[in-house]
């Protein structure tokens, strides 16, 4: 009974959704699909050259290969997992992180909020970019250092915009009643701020999932993600250090189709996340 309630609440939902925003939703599942089965769905390895170099799209390697006979194909699926797990996981610990300080800075207030919301204010003012290209320069080419890295300039927008929603939600009657019963933070926070912070956690979650792809595709086309693993970025940081890339044909696959994953994944997560935006609020 419960699962066939969910099932309609869901349903209901999405007959809401705007077309693009089901194509988009269609778009990131064949995404998942594709990084998933990755080893079943990719005629040859991503890692071991299987035909002579620069073939054009056709036959069996329908996206061509690159200069040293990789298929262009398998290195795309198996970079749709490096995508979306760096995605996922950058967004997962941002909102957590942020989630937990921005809670604490609006629940306690006091020194303490003053004090988490200047760090905050000067972490939003740092400029991103030139700082992230340093720690991951430091830290070393490495997919967990670069999640590291992608997590400590991610939290901050989640800490403010929790932090302003507690503010608002401490000071509603039955949250003050539940106080004065003796209700802890940690309760009130898990029965009545989670259901009331749960759509704007997931519209910023979405969010950050792009904003990460995007960072560890600018980081690998830099040649600071990890060179083990054949993400998009790192197939057009050998691309576009091929000598005369754009003087030849080359460019027509070997450019182009891990461009169209990054922007067509990318897209597909900025209709959704406003769809979503759309349901939490009607007034949009």
């Amino acid at each position: 009974m419960v699962l066939n309630n969910i099932s309609a609440n869901i349903e209901k939902r999405l007959r809401k959704w705007s077309i693009q925003g089901k194509f988009s939703l269609f778009i990131i599942m064949l995404y998942i699909i594709v990084a998933v089965f990755a080893p079943y769905i990719s005629i040859y390895p991503h890692d071991i050259s299987s035909a002579p170099p620069l073939i054009p799209p056709g036959g069996k390697h329908f996206m061509g290969t690159d200069e040293l006979g990789y298929d262009l194909w398998s290195q795309i699926a198996y970079g749709a997992r490096i995508s979306l797990l760096i995605g996922s996981l950058t967004s997962i610990l941002s909102v957590i992180i942020g989630s937990i300080i921005g809670s604490l800075s609006g629940y306690l207030g006091g020194w303490i909020d003053k004090l988490i919301m200047r760090l905050v204010d000067i972490m939003i003012s740092i400029p991103e970019l030139p700082l992230i290209i340093l720690l991951a320069t430091f830290l070393g080419p490495s997919l967990i250092n670069i999640v590291i890295v992608l997590v400590i300039f991610s939290w901050t927008r989640t800490a403010r915009i929790v932090r302003a929603q507690v503010m608002v939600l401490k000071n509603m009657n039955y949250v003050t009643s539940a106080r004065t019963y003796g209700a802890s933070a940690g309760y009130l926070l898990r029965v009545h701020f989670l259901k009331e912070l749960f759509p704007v956690l997931a519209i910023n979650a979405v969010r950050l999932v792009s904003k990460a792809i995007i960072a560890e595709a600018s980081l690998s086309f830099l040649g600071l993600g990890d060179p083990t693993s054949k993400s998009w970025g790192l197939i057009l940081n050998h691309a576009l250090g091929f000598s005369g890339i754009y003087h030849t044909d080359f460019w027509k696959w070997w450019v182009v189709f891990p461009w169209l994953a990054i922007s067509l994944l990318v897209i597909s997560l900025a209709f959704i996340t406003r769809d979503i935006e759309k349901l939490c609020d009607p007034n949009l």
